[in-house]
Parts: C-alpha cells; structure tokens; sequence
C-alpha cells in the first residue's frame, strides 16, 4: 500500500525581524541528523526567510534532496471561530480580523489539504511511499493536526508547535490519516527545547 509520509517542522528559532538565529540553526542542524536516516524524497517550505533560512539549512544534512517553496505552507489564521467557538482566552487575538482576512486565510487552509493531506500518484502505477518534510508555522502544523483528527475547525485553536519539533502523519487510500507523532523533541538536548512556547515549567 501506498504511504505518504508527512514529517512537520516547525522553523528554528527567529529574531524580532524573521531571521533565523544561532540557535534557530542549532535546532535545525540536530533535527536534520535525525532525519538523515530517513530517505526523504522533497523538503517543501513556506515562502517567509525563517522557513526558507530553515529548509536551507536542513538539506545541508540531506544532500541531493530538492528544496521547494510551497506558498500554502506560508504562516496563516487558517480559520476565524465565531464568538461561541472562541475561548475567553483567544478572543482578543482575533480582534480586527475582517471578512475579508478571514475567508483568505480559509483558502490558504483549503489549499494546504488539497495539496499535502492525501496519498499522491496514481493507482495504475506500482505502490511506492514517499517521505516528505514539511518546513513551515504553527498554525499550518496545527490545521493539519486538526484535519487528520477530523476535529471541528476550531479545534487548530491551542495546537503549538515548538521550534523544529517533528510531528509526522501518515497518510493512505482507503484509511483515515494516523498522527505518528505530535511536538517531539527528542534530536534537541533540553537548553533547545520548547522554544516558541510561552515561558513556564516544561518537562
């Protein structure tokens, strides 16, 4: 059966300009050790230079694989809950998002799925699983979360990501996504962890 592996990552750490860091390029370096062993087909990245700087580094670690950009994976409010969707704690966040804002980040968000949430190649030719990484935001991560748990659209609300944590799904004819993995850490000693989340105790 035909497989397609979907590996999320969040980009590496960034300044206050969108550049990616000395330790943005740590985390990355570790996360593309870890992911040497796997034969990637494609790296695919947002088009923002945090994602671009990030996917850049990364196929340092993985030569001979193509680096594209993809511009569904560009950071995005995938979805605008209504007031009764919204919790206490979000709802200033969504304060002067119009119509109009809305209904593109909800294209970009259809556009997302259609393109990287489904098996791809044709039935009439051999089975053959493809495996690729994914360099781009929260959010995007947090919608295809969303999609594979098939949870209402309100649910990418409080899905984190934190930088170059690796989330994987798998994707097949015929059967629903499966979530092999959410937020794992583990290529990153403890001092690079949890970066991209608000500050407190982390395990």
């Amino acid at each position: 059966m035909t497989t397609r592996h979907l590996y999320l990552v969040r980009h590496g750490v960034a300044d206050a300009f969108g550049e990616l860091t000395d330790t943005g390029r740590r985390q990355v370096g570790l996360l593309g050790e870890r992911l040497a062993g796997v034969p990637v087909d494609v790296v695919w990245h947002s088009p923002l230079p945090r994602a671009v700087a990030s996917a850049r580094e990364l196929a340092r670690r993985l030569p001979g694989v193509p680096v594209i950009e993809a511009a569904e994976l560009v950071d995005h409010v995938p979805y605008v809950p209504t007031a009764a969707e919204t919790p206490p704690s979000w709802a200033g966040f969504f304060d002067g998002y119009d119509d109009a804002e809305a209904a593109s980040g909800q294209s970009l968000a259809e556009a997302l799925v259609a393109r990287f949430a489904k098996v791809t190649g044709s039935a009439a030719r051999a089975p053959r699983s493809t495996h690729e990484v994914l360099v781009t935001h929260a959010y995007p991560i947090a919608w295809l979360v969303r999609h594979a748990l098939d949870a209402p659209p309100s649910r990418w609300l409080g899905l984190n990501s934190a930088n170059t944590a690796l989330t994987a799904i798998e994707y097949r004819d015929g059967l629903p996504p499966t979530i092999v993995m959410f937020n794992d850490m583990s290529h990153l000693p403890p001092g690079l962890r949890w970066t991209g989340f608000p500050e407190g105790v982390r395990p």
